[in-house]
């Protein structure tokens, strides 16, 4: 039965807002009138087949500027309030109108009463979850539908949650961790642009009258400080072109697999970017099998969800030795782009018939490992930053001061 988001006034004419199940916008209208309201408006709520068409006839601008309903931790508690009504025993179409009864958002109480209503209607929840892309992936989507056909959706939902809860908080650690050297460079690159481009040259005008040779330090600095005052908007332009044609080369596939195997061989972020795919392989991979899903789709799902394109080609080549009848460790073990922890535990897991919990545990290894690391790399970089910055700063300042001291001695 499809839903409808109405705007109604009471008797007391204030205006209440809401979404109601009806078969056609005028028996929706009709059963406002029996609750004693007066109907504004009636709207059918969007579902996304319609979302798809609305976006197909805005063209970019609402691809763009659209915001998700759900937010990455907002999906994750929704998900985790899910599980515990479908796991208390309540029916999923109870458990989907007590949560469209609670959402604070709008297009957040619309988007779950067209679950609902595509659940009423008689369709999977796996399927309702499908005409929504923009707000449940295909893992996701994947998950529960392996978790309806084993009858064990609410504890599909809660493994769900936890990997999301999971996946949030690595993801928060390492934003953390590159906060404060990030805020530090900014905070230094606009000081030393604002000593270049303004002080030094106020500080060059008072010896501009001098017939002195100005140090050496001193006219680089002058040499630099021109360059920034009549470039710097073609050095900026530059940049950003610069910045657009690399964003442009990482969209063609092979460029995009070649970057990434490159930056997988940088010192220090090239392993903090291999555990952190390969964290994130292990979890989705383990969260699949437990739910279920035939290990050859588990493994596409799960190449599918890594960033690096390079560590994606090798999870995908390891799918195609596992369908010629490979083991899955003997396949993860060949690709050496994967920590052998992945192949490790993978071995353990097949050999004791305990796969998806020893997926689990590599996962959190690698994701402990991987926190250390980021940890470890914020704290060599914050004092390497200051004294960056306090070097720099000091050549501007005797670039500054070399020319008095030299004025002061010719006095004498």
């Amino acid at each position: 039965m499809p839903a409808y988001s109405f705007e109604a006034l009471d008797a007391q004419g204030q205006t209440r807002k809401g979404v109601m199940e009806a078969d056609t916008a005028k028996a929706a209208r009709g059963l406002l009138r029996a609750q004693s309201l007066v109907p504004l408006s009636v709207a059918p709520v969007a579902t996304g087949g319609a979302q798809a068409a609305n976006e197909g006839r805005f063209g970019l601008h609402s691809t763009l500027f659209a915001a998700r309903v759900f937010s990455t931790t907002g999906l994750a508690i929704w998900t985790r309030q899910l599980a515990g009504l479908v796991s208390s025993g309540l029916p999923l179409e109870r458990a989907l109108t007590a949560l469209t009864d609670e959402a604070e958002d709008e297009k957040q109480r619309n988007l779950v009463a067209a679950l609902r209503a595509e659940v009423n209607a008689g369709a999977a929840f796996a399927k309702a979850l499908s005409q929504h892309p923009r707000e449940f992936s295909p893992i996701y989507t994947a998950v529960i539908g392996a978790g309806e056909q084993s009858g064990n959706l609410g504890l599909v939902l809660e493994r769900l949650a936890d990997d999301l809860e999971e996946r949030q908080a690595l993801k928060a650690k390492l934003v953390g961790a590159a906060l404060y050297p990030a805020i530090v460079t900014m905070v230094a690159i606009v000081i030393v642009l604002f000593l270049v481009g303004y002080v030094v040259p106020q500080v060059a005008n008072v010896f501009a009258g001098t017939k002195r040779a100005l140090p050496v330090l001193t006219v680089a600095m002058l040499a630099v400080s021109d360059g920034v005052r009549h470039y710097g908007w073609a050095m900026l332009i530059a940049i950003v072109l610069i910045a657009i044609g690399v964003r442009y080369a990482l969209t063609i596939d092979t460029f995009r697999e070649k970057f990434d195997a490159a930056w997988l061989n940088l010192p220090l972020v090239g392993k903090l970017a291999r555990g952190y795919n390969a964290a994130r392989f292990a979890s989705t991979l383990a969260m699949l099998a437990a739910a279920g899903v035939p290990i050859l789709k588990a493994l596409q799902a799960a190449a599918e969800t890594l960033s690096n394109r390079a560590m994606r080609a090798d999870a995908l080549d390891a799918l195609v030795l596992v369908r010629e009848g490979a083991p899955l460790a003997s396949a993860m073990a060949q690709k050496k782009r994967f920590p052998g922890l992945v192949g490790m535990f993978a071995r353990l897991g097949e050999q004791t018939g305990t796969l998806p919990l020893m997926l689990q545990r590599a996962a959190t290894q690698l994701s402990t490992e991987v926190q250390r690391r980021a940890m470890q790399l914020a704290t060599i970089l914050e004092p390497l930053l200051i004294v960056a910055m306090g070097l720099v700063v000091m050549l501007i300042v005797l670039a500054v001061l070399l020319p008095i001291i030299q004025l002061n001695q010719f006095v004498r």
